[in-house]
């Protein structure tokens, strides 16, 4: 029997925004995957120039196949079933409403944000979308030779019935991905939000890591089944690189060994939902006190 929330087997939406939301490319590295996989095609997008600032997000030029040169500009789109099949030598996601998923991929809009939200609901409302996962990554207190936790949470009683998922106790200020939840929920599509925790110590680079955490816990939410590819491979290679920087700096190595020792003194394989919570709140105090973002591994205050 599908579950009410439609997280089993339903019409789902997976969104990811570059930017705020989305330390080491975590959250948008997980929702291109999926797109990828699935051969997603867009079906709706927004207008950039009605939510976009070029100043602070820019347009990129790049160079195609066939010499030519291309603007790209940013926005959001929804990409949906194309109905190309997966080649015979291609892994594709199966399970529950694979065929159905959606993704909604983009930069974070600059000004409008009601608007824009509204307008992306109203699209995932036409699509007949029967649920929401809203997919996040933040900067966290948390050492890259252990499992990266992510924090699952909804607004919704019947999601964190359904799932087993906690209810956010944060009070402060939010990025896209909130305000996109809070639309969804008034029209009546149920959302859950993952947050993987990527250390914050390695911020510069994409974390591989982080994005099978993610992917992780899509499969455990929703039953489904996502290839992995390369990516286990590039999530070592990524923590071998870690180790590399660490042992030539006696500092950072110990710190490193702070936090893992405080990890596991918690005396599980994944930080506690308050623990992570607690950590999302010293990320977003960090933020507004420091624009720039902390140094590469230096410990910050309070750490």
């Amino acid at each position: 029997m599908q579950q009410p929330t439609g997280f089993q087997g339903g019409r789902l939406l997976i969104v990811a925004f570059e930017g705020w939301n989305d330390a080491g490319e975590a959250a948008t590295g997980a929702a291109r995957l999926l797109a990828e996989r699935l051969r997603l095609v867009e079906v709706a997008a927004v207008d950039p120039e009605l939510y976009f600032d070029y100043q602070f997000t820019r347009p990129t030029i790049q160079s195609e196949p066939d010499g030519s040169r291309r603007l790209s500009w940013p926005g959001a789109a929804i990409l949906g079933p194309s109905g190309i099949p997966v080649e015979p030598d291609e892994e594709g996601v199966t399970g529950p409403g694979a065929d159905a998923l959606h993704v909604l991929l983009g930069a974070e809009p600059a000004r409008t944000w009601k608007g824009f939200a509204a307008e992306l609901v109203d699209a995932a409302l036409s699509a007949d979308i029967e649920g929401i996962v809203l997919l996040g990554a933040m900067l966290a207190d948390a050492p890259h030779t252990r499992p990266l936790a992510v924090f699952a949470s909804s607004e919704n009683p019947e999601v964190r019935a359904a799932l087993g998922v906690e209810r956010s106790t944060y009070e402060g200020p939010v990025g896209i991905l909130s305000v996109i939840a809070d639309q969804a929920e008034r029209v009546g599509i149920p959302t859950v939000s993952l947050w993987a925790s990527v250390p914050h110590y390695v911020h510069n680079a994409p974390s591989p890591k982080a994005v099978l955490a993610l992917l992780g816990k899509v499969e455990e939410l929703t039953g489904l089944s996502i290839p992995r590819g390369s990516l286990e491979d590039e999530a070592q290679a990524w923590e071998a690189s870690v180790d590399a920087l660490a042992s030539d700096d006696d500092e950072m190595a110990g710190y490193i060994q702070q936090l893992e020792q405080a990890r596991d003194a918690a005396d599980a394989p994944e930080a506690s939902g308050e623990a992570i919570a607690q950590e999302f709140e010293r990320y977003l105090r960090r933020r507004g006190d420091q624009p720039g973002g902390s140094g590469p591994w230096r410990p910050r205050d309070g750490a």
